[in-house]
């Protein structure tokens, strides 16, 4: 009891705290589905919107080379109606460039453009499981609500166009633009909608050995059919990516599995070495294998 008579309260327990958020260095690490842990280094907002620029300097170099030479063309002719010819060319190829362009890069085997080529680029995604199509398509189509939407409202400006809904533009496109710098991993919203990011390639390059066979053959590492029999393209692709990378802890672990899975019994080798050779084998086998009319897609796909 107090002095004035009210009980005591028992005194309520502190809310613990959380401990505080690390610092994002700019690396990101992912697990993929065959259980490779990789560490890669997050594409800046900088590094991308340059490469964004050189892509679409890339479009207009090419559609100005046409319309050179579609004027000459005009000038050697004398036609009347090339002018015509030039706004179609420039309306198809920026249709082009904006639909395929993109695509058509980014779902090949190095997932870049070649303006994300120029600034060390490329897509994956976010769960480090193999690049699809579909998500490819579905981060180019957001492009078009994120950077050409808002761009047709700053072009229809003094258009006739109400200026309220130029200012409603200009805000959303600023939004979308300036979306990446409050995340982490740097996603802006197709990447969000695709489950994608960019990322850094790393400059560790492939050593000269790896599609090297006669290299190979030399170093005394020999593997049979059923060994590389184990594994299919999809693992080489994982394969290759491990190497390029080149951190230790993730070429100890894929190089015990490989061995744990192919029964090798050749002798202690060092981890690089046995994976630069096992990967120029497993490569020169699916490539023979390809000529004859078989692809195996991984693993899991036995004759």
């Amino acid at each position: 009891m107090t002095a004035v008579g009210k009980p005591l309260q028992a005194a309520k327990p502190a809310k613990a705290r959380k401990p505080p958020r690390e610092p994002f260095d700019g690396w990101r690490e992912l697990v993929t589905p065959e259980g490779v842990d990789l560490r890669l280094r997050v594409g800046t907002y900088a590094e991308r919107g340059l490469a964004l620029l050189l892509d679409f300097l890339i479009i207009t170099g090419v559609l100005g080379v046409l319309t050179i030479v579609l004027l000459i063309v005009a000038f050697a002719t004398r036609v009347t109606w090339m002018n015509e010819v030039v706004a179609i060319v420039w309306l198809l190829g920026m249709f082009l460039g904006r639909n395929f362009y993109f695509f058509w890069f980014e779902a090949r085997q190095r997932a870049a453009t070649p303006g994300k080529r120029a600034m060390g680029l490329r897509v994956i995604t976010a769960d480090g499981g193999a690049l699809t199509a579909d998500a490819v398509f579905a981060r180019n189509a957001m492009r078009e609500v994120e950077v050409f939407l808002p761009l047709t409202f700053f072009l229809a400006q003094g258009e006739g166009v109400d200026a309220a809904l130029v200012g409603l533009g200009a805000i959303w496109g600023g939004v979308l633009v300036l979306f990446p710098l409050f995340n982490r991993d740097r996603r802006r919203l197709g990447d969000l909608a695709a489950g994608t990011m960019v990322v850094k390639q790393p400059k560790v390059r492939l050593q000269s050995d790896l599609a090297d066979t006669e290299r190979t053959a030399s170093s005394g590492i020999a593997f049979t059919g059923p060994q590389l029999d184990a594994y299919g393209i999809k693992e080489l692709h994982v394969l290759e990516d491990v190497i390029r990378v080149g951190d230790r802890k993730a070429m100890t672990e894929v190089a015990a599995r490989i061995r744990a899975k192919i029964g090798w019994d050749g002798g202690d080798i060092a981890d690089r070495t046995f994976l630069n050779a096992y990967y120029a084998a497993l490569r020169a086998r699916l490539e023979s294998r390809l000529l004859f009319g078989r692809r195996r897609k991984d693993k899991f796909d036995v004759d």
